[in-house]
C-alpha cells in the first residue's frame, strides 16, 4: 500500500465509521498516548525495564498501526501529503547527513 493510499483508506474509514474526525488537539494528545504504548512496549521488551505478566502479549505491529492511523488522520486534517512530506524529508536528510553518519567514529 502506498502512502496516498493509506491516507484515502483511512479518510473512508473515519467517514463510514468514525463519523467525523476528532480535532487536530484531541488526536495530537491521542497519538502522544499512543506513541507511549510503543514506548512502554519497546522498554520493557527491549529495553532493561521487566515485562509485566499483563505486557507479554501486546502486539507491537498492532500498536505501531495506531500510531500511523493518528499520524494520518492529523495528516489528513491538515492538508499534508504524507508521501510527499517523507520524499522532501529523505531528500533534506540526504543533504545535510550524506558523510556524517558514515564518519562518526561511535558508528564504526
Amino acid at each position: 500500500m502506498e502512502i496516498k493510499e493509506a491516507q484515502k483508506i483511512v479518510d473512508d474509514w473515519i467517514k463510514e465509521f468514525g463519523v467525523r474526525y476528532f480535532d487536530e488537539l484531541t488526536n495530537t494528545a491521542m497519538l502522544m498516548e499512543e506513541v507511549g504504548e510503543v514506548a512502554r512496549i519497546m522498554a520493557r521488551r527491549y529495553g532493561e525495564q521487566s515485562e509485566k505478566e499483563s505486557d507479554k502479549n501486546k502486539d507491537l505491529g498492532d500498536e505501531m498501526a495506531d500510531v500511523m492511523f493518528v499520524l494520518i488522520c492529523l495528516a489528513n486534517q491538515t492538508g499534508i501529503d504524507l508521501e510527499e512530506a517523507l520524499r522532501k524529508n529523505l531528500d533534506k536528510k540526504t543533504k545535510r547527513d550524506s558523510t556524517r553518519h558514515k564518519d562518526n567514529p561511535k558508528l564504526g
